[in-house]
């Protein structure tokens, strides 16, 4: 504790007398100090005993000690010493009045105690608590650093709720409450994501406050790690400003949460080198080789079914956007992933982060190895860490409009295949592949595989380099036809959708079967292709397809 006026009255050997303001002697003192200007209130910071003997006052006038008194607590100033037996042999009347008006304690100061005694009382007093201050530091750093090395993380924080006499909390990259102390506090953490999120957006390190005396308590937020952005966050809320003592617990804490930030990184490059040399086992065919590499890093990832799941970062103008005929309906992206979709200039850093963080908030297992200019991920099926990649490409098409309008040059295209075992773990990497293709022909931001087997082949067609090929291969009829000398085209078309039943095509056009067969030997004589060919039915049927959709 500071020294407060009551502790300087209550010094033996200053002998000081409260004539006024006896009802605020709990001040604290911050300093002490001697005026006899008439107008001190320009050199003072607020927080001090004056000292004065009035030997430039009038302190028998009423209204010059109204006015002086009034500008001393207007300036912050905490008590007024009057020194009695120099100029005035006891405290004037007006300013013991003007004293009790506005509430200034005034001590009287006996002839025989030197102002300097109560400067040294006061800075004595300061510094023992400085102290003891920084001696209850010391202590709850070593206790901070005990329990963050026996108990982690959550030890760390009851600590410090203990150390501050309120609670702490602390939140992940994406918001989440990862841990809190006491349990109690899980409510009031969980109401401050949106004040940490905003934290995350401002360059490390970085803090705020939250709350004040119209709230249930006062919340400070820091940032913790060494990046430009913040890898996590601590709240500590108590019910008044932090103290010295527990300013010390609070820096203590935040140094030793980022140096466990910071060394989980390095745990964390060390897990994805393993990890990428587990993903090249299993799609080189080797699960049992994979098993004893991953040991029990991956726990039973791969044991369970998984999905893979290969994410790009691509620009803008190369996705190429045709429309979807039969798009699934889209998942409603949660507040988390909305805020997790400011990707910061790093899409697949960013994925990464999302599905890390929800399989560590749900105890899962999940492989995310950094691949080039690719990211894959593979997460146990029907888990949170494929949901939060379900709702991470929500938000991400969500936001598109904005991401246009504010001239973004990368976004991200996410394919996922479906459920498999680790000895099919090389068909669904192909899987994902071919979903992350369609995404990015599509102009989707996340294709599923299972979408593409219960769709249809047709809209895969809307490519340039088909329709090249299928305008080039039907030039020819389409040429012919021009002249007025048949309707070879619909013909074929009739004909390949009857199968090659002559009367059922015929029917349909309206013409006998005879002039449906010499128009087919046309048709064979002009492209120089036999229709007993399979293979050529089904590129003349993918042709009319592909020239039909423009």
């Amino acid at each position: 504790m500071p020294p407060t006026l009551a502790s300087l009255v209550h010094h033996s050997a200053l002998k000081l007398t409260v004539r006024a303001g006896e009802d605020r002697l709990d001040l604290p003192v911050r300093w002490a100090h001697v005026s006899e200007l008439a107008d001190p209130v320009p050199y003072m910071e607020g927080g001090e005993l004056l000292l004065i003997t009035a030997l430039k006052l009038d302190a028998e006038d009423p209204e010059a000690m109204r006015r002086y008194v009034k500008r001393l607590v207007e300036a912050g100033v905490v008590g007024l010493g009057f020194a009695v037996g120099v100029n005035y042999e006891e405290i004037p009347g007006a300013l013991v009045e003007a004293a009790r008006k506005e509430g200034l304690p005034l001590l009287e100061v006996p002839r025989r105690t030197p102002f300097l005694a109560i400067s040294k009382a006061v800075s004595a007093a300061i510094a023992a608590d400085q102290y003891r201050a920084v001696t209850a530091g010391f202590a709850a750093q070593r206790e901070l650093t005990r329990q963050a090395l026996n108990s982690g993380p959550e030890g760390l924080l009851a600590a410090l709720a203990a150390q501050v006499d309120g609670w702490a909390a602390l939140y992940d990259a994406s918001g989440a409450v990862v841990a809190t102390a006491p349990e109690w506090a899980v409510r009031r953490a969980a109401r401050l994501t949106e004040d940490v999120r905003r934290l995350r957006e401002r360059t490390a390190p970085a803090s705020s406050v939250v709350g004040g005396p119209d709230h249930e308590d006062r919340v400070e937020l820091h940032s913790l790690g060494t990046g430009r952005r913040p890898r996590a966050a601590l709240a500590v809320g108590t019910a008044a400003a932090l103290g010295t003592a527990e300013r010390y617990a609070v820096h203590s804490a935040i140094a030793l949460l980022t140096l466990t930030t910071e060394r989980s990184r390095s745990l964390h490059a060390a897990e994805q080198r393993i990890g990428a040399a587990v993903l090249r086992m299993l799609l080189a065919g080797e699960p049992d080789h994979a098993r004893a590499v991953a040991g029990d890093l991956y726990g039973g990832l791969l044991d369970a079914p998984f999905r893979v799941v290969v994410a790009e970062s691509v620009s803008v103008s190369s996705v190429r956007v045709h429309p979807d005929p039969h798009p699934p309906a889209p998942a409603r992206p949660s507040a988390a992933a909305l805020a997790a979709a400011d990707t910061g200039g790093d899409p697949l850093g960013a994925l990464a982060e999302v599905v890390e963080s929800a399989a560590a908030r749900a105890g899962e297992a999940v492989l995310v190895v950094p691949d080039g200019e690719r990211l894959v991920v593979l997460a146990g099926d029907g888990g949170a860490a494929v949901a939060a990649c379900g709702e991470y490409a929500a938000a991400l098409e969500a936001g598109r409009p904005e991401q246009a309008a504010a001239g973004d040059e990368d976004e991200l295209v996410l394919g996922m295949s479906g459920p498999a075992g680790p000895i099919a773990a090389s068909a669904a990497y192909k899987q994902a592949e071919q979903a992350l293709s369609v995404a990015r022909r599509r102009g989707r931001v996340l294709v599923e595989h299972e979408q593409l087997a219960a769709g249809s082949v047709l809209p895969l067609l809307a490519d340039d380099a088909v329709r090249a090929f299928a305008d080039g291969l039907l030039r020819a009829l389409y040429e012919h036809d021009a002249t007025g000398r048949g309707d070879l085209v619909k013909s074929l078309r009739a004909w390949l959708s009857r199968h090659g039943q002559w009367d059922a095509a015929a029917a349909d056009l309206g013409v006998h079967r005879h002039t449906l067969r010499y128009r087919m030997r046309r048709v064979e004589e002009i492209l120089g292709r036999s229709l007993d060919d399979a293979d050529v039915r089904m590129e003349l049927w993918l042709a009319l397809k592909a020239t039909s959709t423009e």
